[in-house]
């Protein structure tokens, strides 16, 4: 007994010794990440000027800047569930899908899921020339987090609707809403909202008008996705995914 209280008093000091450099060295990692994000909070613009920004875009288009109050309900709960399903509960930063991005990215090789959401996408048209590549992808973040500290969600949404690319030469809901509908905006079906929540992800290979069948079956993986999240029926979906993907209305 007394040999083995020996042995362990000898190893005693070099286990705390090790336990001490590894909590230092934590903290020092810890230090370092905390001063590189103040860094690229402080080093970011401001995004006070967002609304205005946007507003510039939209009207250097030719197209309207959505009030918080022009943007229909069923057309948000169509981009809210194919494009952000967790929307109103995260910060400008979904860490459920940013993971699942990167797993699904790593797993396959590729750089397929950028794992954005509406708030980053609008940071990134706006202050990023549209681009998130490489270290973009981190100052998107950071704008993202900055402009959910100042903005409403339904203001977010408002704005990216606003100046969203909406197809082959097409931006904003508004303008696609007279493209391929021939009606404005606020009188559209449950299908045609369903389009233009589509067709953002990819709007040249979305649009119906180059693509009507890609666009067709986009607009009913939007549908599928709004009957999870019991959003729509089933019958509701069915209507509206036998809809024509293009119509002719009495005009905007």
């Amino acid at each position: 007994m007394g040999v083995t209280r020996a042995v362990r008093r000898a190893f005693q000091p070099g286990v705390r010794g090790g336990r001490r450099r590894l909590g230092l060295g934590l903290t020092g990692v810890a230090a370092v990440v905390l001063a590189g994000a103040l860094g690229l909070w402080f080093a970011t613009p401001d995004p006070g000027d967002i609304e205005q920004r946007v507003r510039a875009i939209t009207q250097s288009r030719g197209v309207p800047l959505l009030g918080v109050d022009e943007v229909p309900a069923q057309l948000a709960q169509a981009v809210v569930a194919i494009e952000d399903e967790r929307f109103y509960q995260h910060h400008g930063i979904d860490s459920i899908g940013l993971g699942r991005a990167i797993l699904y990215d790593v797993t396959n090789v590729c750089l397929c899921q950028g794992g954005s959401t509406i708030t980053a996408q609008l940071a990134k048209d706006v202050y990023l020339q549209g681009s998130d590549r490489g270290f973009n992808k981190v100052l998107d973040m950071v704008l993202a987090l900055k402009v959910e500290r100042i903005l409403t969600k339904k203001e977010i949404l408002a704005l990216y609707l606003s100046e969203i690319t909406t197809g082959y030469g097409k931006y904003g809901v508004t303008q696609a809403a007279c493209a391929y509908f021939e009606r404005p905006l606020s009188s559209l079906t449950l299908g045609q909202y369903a389009l233009l929540a589509g067709v953002t992800q990819a709007p040249s290979v979305y649009d119906p008008t180059v693509n009507p069948d890609l666009a067709r079956q986009r607009r009913a993986q939007v549908l599928s996705k709004m009957v999870v999240e019991h959003l729509i029926t089933q019958v509701q979906a069915g209507a509206a995914n036998a809809e024509p993907v293009t119509a002719s209305g009495p005009g905007c």
